[in-house]
């Protein structure tokens, strides 16, 4: 290892000498300008410009290579339409909300230096939004039925909620819970109380809280109690159906994993109790590390769930970006596989990738659609349509069966 004195083994850090952004956030005309980028692209840009080199190429981001059996959704492909607006490039990319399974989803055609300083941006616009878009797919799946919310945002940097909850939308989810988001996607955020508030007014003081929020929101908001802060949930639940009578629409129970025990017999008692004394109508919602799993566990005694970390933790798509053809000619660096390729849903739900200029498979749908043609956007995004086509496609590939 290097003494601290020594040379640096690469180049010095950069010394920032003023934050642009009030919380250190890079700021959009950084990425429009392509300065959000690995150095080393920088270089390869004043390399190429030396050395007057600046040749037609064909890019392709992938995942992998061949299809693996393990689908996931692509999305963020708005904000890639964004960042190669006006530039001298054609893009073709697979659909919003499309499942993919190996092979390309995304194709750049242009000079080089048109968007070689890009390609850290691009892949980030991509790689994370389409995890948890999968991640978020997973939840809505095991729980076809049931009303499932996105509860993330407070494991994420504020800057990026939007994205978080734009993807949970387009996976299927019913809704989410921040407030900035839901003006950036013109959506109504949902929630109701949180423990805090219950604090505020003290132990033995829970139908106060109950009643003092009631009378306080507007009526659209359901008046969902939350049952697990003092007492026992049975205890709390019945409590706040009787102080809320008619008015009550659910209980939420965010009982935490270090003292949950068997968290299913919990949610049946109380529903037990309620529908003892004539609550049926009463909904159960559970939240507190809930996942796919635990929604499978207990979608047959709650109502809904709320979805947190397991949408934020969830690992990025691997996506990389790889020149395949230069000056008409197919390259192709070691692992990767040269030429440029389209893919192909079948009717059966078979993902295919094969060369553009071949056939491909019977009765198979190519996925590769224009998106840029000569710098100029070429398709409309639309959240809906983007949803339906996710979930279809779920639904089509057997996505997590």
């Amino acid at each position: 290892m290097r003494a601290a004195t020594d040379e640096y083994l690469f180049d010095p850090p950069r010394v920032v000498s003023d934050m642009t952004t009030p919380f250190g956030t890079i700021p959009a005309e950084a990425i429009l300008e392509g300065d959000a980028t690995d150095a080393y692209f920088e270089r390869t840009h004043t390399t190429l410009e030396s050395a007057g080199k600046n040749p037609d190429v064909v890019a392709e981001i992938t995942a992998d290579q061949f299809p693996t059996g393990e689908f996931e959704v692509w999305t963020g492909i708005e904000d890639v339409a964004t960042l190669l607006e006006g530039r001298n490039v054609d893009v073709d990319a697979l659909p919003d909300g499309q499942l993919f399974d190996g092979g390309p989803v995304l194709r750049i055609e242009g000079p080089y230096l048109e968007f070689a300083e890009l390609e850290t941006s691009l892949l980030g616009f991509l790689s994370q939004p389409s995890g948890f878009a999968t991640a978020a797919l997973e939840a809505r799946v095991a729980g076809p039925d049931s009303l499932v919310l996105s509860f993330g945002a407070r494991h994420v940097h504020p800057s990026i909620t939007a994205t978080v909850e734009r993807a949970a939308l387009l996976a299927g989810l019913d809704g989410f819970s921040h407030v900035a988001a839901g003006d950036v996607l013109d959506r109504e955020p949902g929630g109701t109380m949180p423990h805090a508030l219950m604090f505020c007014f003290g132990e033995g003081n829970q139908a106060e809280a109950w009643q003092a929020f009631d009378e306080a929101v507007p009526v659209d908001v359901p008046r969902i109690a939350l049952i697990d802060t003092f007492w026992d949930e049975v205890s709390e639940g019945l409590l706040a159906a009787e102080t809320l009578g008619d008015r009550l629409d659910g209980v939420r129970i965010d009982t935490t994993s270090s003292r949950r025990g068997d968290f299913r017999h919990i949610v049946r008692e109380v529903r037990w109790e309620l529908d003892a004394r004539g609550y049926e109508d009463v909904d159960v919602f559970c939240s507190g590390g809930i996942g796919p799993d635990a929604i499978r566990t207990l979608r047959d005694v709650a109502d809904g769930f709320g979805v947190g970390s397991y949408i934020t933790d969830a690992p990025s798509v691997d996506f990389s970006l790889d020149i395949v053809e230069v000056e008409g000619e197919p390259v192709s660096k070691r692992g990767k596989l040269s030429g440029t390729k389209q893919v192909y849903r079948t009717p059966d739900g078979g993902h295919h990738v094969a060369l553009a200029d071949r056939d491909g498979p019977e009765g198979g749908d190519p996925l590769l659609e224009p998106l840029i043609r000569n710098g100029e956007v070429v398709r409309e995004f639309d959240l809906e349509a983007a949803s339906e086509r996710c979930l279809a496609d779920a639904e089509t590939v057997g996505f997590d069966e």
